[in-house]
């Protein structure tokens, strides 16, 4: 997940100058290279504040010890738990890089419907997303059991 998050925003930041798009599917879709100083859709993101980044390393490495924790203690047969915590591990790494590297998370998805755009997001994004879906299909379906036990 972390090869093909940092492939894809090489390719963008190779390809386009920052702040710019691309219509990609016009009224829905544009490819987009835009930076994040800040968290989940744009929270704190601003120049004057200087201390978001070493805060979101710190959040980043303190939740990644938490999900190796998980995974390690995890149940082995449950493979949806175990998924969710790859994928958000990956996707909390590929944004760690970013963060480290330039200070800031470089997003190029832009989704939209007429005026309305959703935050621009990346891949390392959509692997933390599927994976807490991941997670609470693994707790919905892990307290069925224990019920009907």
């Amino acid at each position: 997940m972390v090869i093909i998050d940092q492939a894809t925003k090489l390719w963008v930041t190779s390809t386009m100058e920052v702040w710019t798009g691309k219509v990609i599917i016009p009224g829905l879709f544009n490819l987009v290279h835009v930076l994040n100083r800040g968290a989940a859709w744009g929270f704190l993101n601003s120049e004057s504040i200087s201390w978001q980044r070493p805060l979101f390393i710190a959040i980043t490495f303190v939740a990644l010890g938490f999900i190796f924790y998980m995974l390690k203690t995890a149940e082995k047969n449950d493979n949806w738990l175990i998924t969710g915590l790859g994928l958000i591990a990956g996707g909390a790494v590929g944004n760690l890089i970013d963060r480290i590297r330039t200070g800031s998370v470089i997003d190029f998805l832009d989704f939209y419907v007429g005026d309305y755009h959703w935050p621009a997001f990346n891949i390392a994004d959509c692997a933390l997303t599927v994976g807490a879906g991941c997670i609470i299909f693994s707790l919905i379906i892990n307290r069925h059991r224990d019920t009907t036990s």
